[in-house]
């Protein structure tokens, strides 16, 4: 207490030599007077105090009028004060959770990779790139030992840390399947009966399986409502949508899926997408397909991871480029013998 005093003294002096004299040099004596206040845990409401009393004594009845406001100054100081102590809480649990998110993407990136399998007469490439940190989309590849490709693109109504978890449980799902005795349409009525009965109903995934066949040149697939991937005719020089029918996965129980087949000859593409590619905006505006497509044909001559890597970059180097969701695409190039 009586070192209180003493420092409360010493505060009323330098005060009254700052209002005498002006000298700036006193402003650094009061800082080193107010870490010992800190230090001391010496409230700001009681430096205010401190102050009045100051001008009281200097002063008396003179500046009576600015003293009775420091009460107000007292009130309007701790208010800010407990507001700043939460502020700084909710900033550090803020911190905690992004740090948290962060572990819980690159666990995913771990999770869920998927390697990109060797396939004579294919080349093969596939980027995705999350909206947020966590990725809602998932491709997967798996190669039989009669050498055929088996490949999935898959997207979760819905973003985040829900979506991610749900994406995790696709995989795990397809792990436990035995894919290269299974269609295309068999696989995805299976993952219907797992998100049906596994995830709330408010969320549905959308996915389309396909199977290359190298024997026979063939690419046979089946969609949950997916968005449709196009196959390059080279010897027409033109895209086609893979056009498929179904329901997304998670709707209804019993759902069953058609399945579509189509021929890939020399130097034709198959690329698939999820909706984060055909949903960037520029601006106000959706990037339309057409333009797509034509990006993806600028730079069909590049090798095929390359091609998508530049085709997303192309995008993202573009003056109001926006991604909405996450952006996935896959494209697999038969190769000229």
């Amino acid at each position: 207490m009586q070192e209180l005093k003493t420092n409360e003294k010493i505060y009323m002096k330098l005060l009254q030599q700052f209002v005498e004299s002006g000298d700036e040099e006193l402003l650094t004596k009061v800082k080193e007077l107010s870490l010992t206040f800190v230090n001391r845990n010496v409230s700001p409401g009681q430096v205010v105090r401190m102050h009045a009393d100051a001008l009281q004594q200097i002063y008396g009845d003179e500046h009576d009028e600015m003293v009775q406001t420091f009460p107000f100054l007292t009130e309007a100081l701790a208010s800010y004060r407990l507001a700043r102590v939460e502020f700084e809480r909710e900033m550090d649990e803020e911190e905690e959770l992004r740090s948290e998110i962060q572990v819980a993407a690159n666990m995913q990136k771990t999770l869920l990779k998927t390697e990109i399998p060797t396939i004579e007469g294919l080349e093969i490439g596939a980027i995705s790139v999350p909206f947020r940190q966590m990725n809602g989309d998932y491709y997967h590849f798996v190669k039989s030992d009669c050498g055929v490709l088996g490949v999935a693109i898959a997207d979760v109504i819905g973003k985040g840390v829900p979506a991610a978890l749900a994406m995790s449980m696709i995989k795990y799902a397809m792990d436990s399947f035995y894919e290269e005795s299974m269609t295309p349409n068999d696989i995805l009525r299976r993952l219907n009966r797992v998100v049906e009965r596994n995830v709330t109903p408010n969320m549905f995934i959308t996915m389309l399986y396909g199977q290359y066949f190298p024997s026979t040149s063939t690419f046979r697939f089946a969609s949950a409502g997916h968005e449709p991937g196009f196959v390059y005719k080279a010897n027409k020089k033109e895209f086609v949508e893979l056009k498929a029918q179904g329901l997304v996965l998670g709707v209804l129980e019993d759902t069953k899926y058609s399945q579509y087949q189509v021929t890939i000859e020399h130097n034709d593409m198959i690329v698939l997408l999820t909706d984060g590619v055909t949903e960037c905006r520029r601006g106000e505006r959706f990037i339309k397909r057409e333009e797509l497509i034509d990006v993806i044909d600028q730079y069909a001559h590049l090798p095929a991871q390359q091609h998508v890597e530049q085709v997303y970059k192309h995008f993202s180097e573009l003056e109001d480029f926006l991604l909405k969701d996450d952006f996935t695409l896959i494209v697999i190039k038969k190769e000229v013998c």
